[in-house]
C-alpha cells in the first residue's frame, strides 16, 4: 500500500487529480466529431486552464515554490484572445475561488519561473493529438529538488486499466478508459489507482517494471507522431537489436505508466534528422523518468548519461532518451551506438 511521507506527495497527487479531472471536462465539452487536426483550440484551453489551476494551488499550498511549465499567458492578452482568456477562466473557476482573467493570468505565468534548487515542473497536456483525438495524454507533474526528481505524478485520464494489466494493445488504445493517475516518489517505488473520474479516494496498487531479457521479445513504446523522434533510426535500432515483438502505440507520457507496469521493455526519444540539436523540455521526462526508475526500470539520455534536471527548461547536457527495463538497457546503448544515434 502506498504510503505518503510528504506533504509534497499528496499535493501532487491532489493537484494532479484536480487537473485531470479538469482538462477531461474540457476534453468532453469543446471536442465533437467536426474538430480538425489544425484547430487547437480546445487543447489551447486545456493548456492553460491546468497550468493555470496548478499555479493556484500552488499559491495555496508552497507559494514560495517555482514553477516551470510549458505555457505562458502573453498570447493571451490580446484583445481578439478575450473570449479564449474567458473561456479558460470558466473552467477554472469551478475549481479555483476568485478565478478572474486577471488572476488567471497570473497563476499561468507562475510556470514562467527559473530553475532552482527547489521547483515544480509542469506539462499540462502531454499529447496534443491525442487529446485531440480522444486518445491518451497526460498532465505530468513533478517535483525536483537539487537537480534530482524526488516526486513525479501523471495524470492520464483515457488511459484503460487494464493498459497496466497486459490488454490487447490497438490504435484505440485506452480510449473511453476511466482514467489513471500514477505516482512515484523517490525511494518509495511507482504506484497506480484507476479512478472513473480521477477525483475519487481509490487505493492505490505498486508497479513493476517487466522482467523480459530477451530483446526479440522486447516490446518498443511508440509515438503516433513521427516528429517526436528518428522513426526510420529506430526501425534500424529493432532490427540492430533484433526486435521481434510488436510495438506499442500510444502519445504522451501515458507510455511511461504502461511500461512502469511491466507492458513494454524499451522507449527512445531519437533525435530527428532535421533538428539533431534539438534537447528535450524537462517537463517531458521529470514525471516519467521517476515512474520507471521507482518501477525498477532506468533512464538515461542516448549515451547512457543520466538526465540533467539542473540546465533549466531543456536536458540541455543529454541528447534523446533512452527508457528501458533495465535489464535490456546495456544492449539497448549497445544497438543505439551500432547505429550511430
Amino acid at each position: 500500500m502506498l504510503k505518503i511521507e510528504t506533504p509534497e506527495t499528496q499535493f501532487a497527487i491532489n493537484a494532479v487529480r484536480q487537473a485531470s479531472s479538469l482538462v477531461k471536462q474540457v476534453q468532453a465539452e469543446m471536442i465533437s466529431p467536426a474538430i480538425t487536426k489544425n484547430d487547437r483550440s480546445p487543447v489551447t484551453v486545456a493548456d492553460f486552464a491546468a497550468q493555470a489551476l496548478i499555479g493556484y494551488l500552488l499559491d495555496e499550498n508552497f507559494p514560495t515554490d517555482p514553477l516551470i511549465g510549458e505555457e505562458d499567458s502573453s498570447v493571451l492578452q490580446s484583445p481578439e484572445e478575450r473570449p479564449t482568456l474567458e473561456r479558460i477562466t470558466e473552467f477554472v473557476s469551478r475549481y479555483a475561488d476568485g478565478a478572474a482573467p486577471e488572476s488567471v493570468c497570473q497563476w499561468i505565468d507562475r510556470g514562467s519561473a527559473e530553475s532552482a534548487t527547489r521547483f515544480w515542473t509542469l506539462d499540462p497536456i502531454d499529447g496534443t493529438k491525442g487529446f485531440l483525438r480522444g486518445n491518451q495524454y497526460a498532465v505530468a507533474f513533478a517535483l525536483i529538488e537539487d537537480g534530482q526528481v524526488q516526486v513525479g505524478v501523471l495524470g492520464c485520464p483515457n488511459l484503460n486499466s487494464l493498459s497496466l494489466e497486459g490488454a490487447p494493445y490497438g490504435d484505440d488504445k485506452g480510449r473511453g478508459g476511466e482514467g489513471v493517475i500514477v505516482v512515484a516518489a523517490r525511494g518509495q517505488g511507482a504506484w497506480a489507482a484507476d479512478s472513473r473520474s480521477l477525483d475519487e479516494d481509490t487505493p492505490f496498487r505498486r508497479l513493476s517494471i517487466s522482467e523480459r531479457t530477451d530483446p526479440a521479445q522486447a516490446r518498443l513504446l511508440r509515438s503516433f507522431e513521427s516528429g517526436h523522434t528518428n522513426v526510420t533510426q529506430v526501425d534500424h535500432f529493432a532490427s540492430a537489436l533484433g526486435v521481434g515483438a510488436e510495438p506499442v502505440r500510444m502519445d504522451s507520457q501515458a507510455k511511461y505508466a504502461v511500461m512502469a507496469a511491466g507492458q513494454g521493455e524499451i522507449y527512445l526519444r531519437l533525435l530527428s534528422p532535421n533538428r539533431r540539436d534539438y534537447r528535450e523540455k524537462i517537463w517531458d521526462q521529470a514525471a516519467g523518468s521517476i515512474v520507471i526508475e521507482e518501477a525498477g526500470g532506468r533512464v538515461t539520455d542516448l549515451d547512457g548519461k543520466p538526465l540533467d534536471f539542473t540546465a533549466g527548461r531543456t536536458l540541455a547536457n543529454n541528447r534523446g532518451i533512452c527508457a528501458t527495463n533495465g535489464v535490456l538497457h546495456e544492449a539497448t546503448l549497445k544497438a543505439l551506438e551500432a547505429i550511430g544515434a
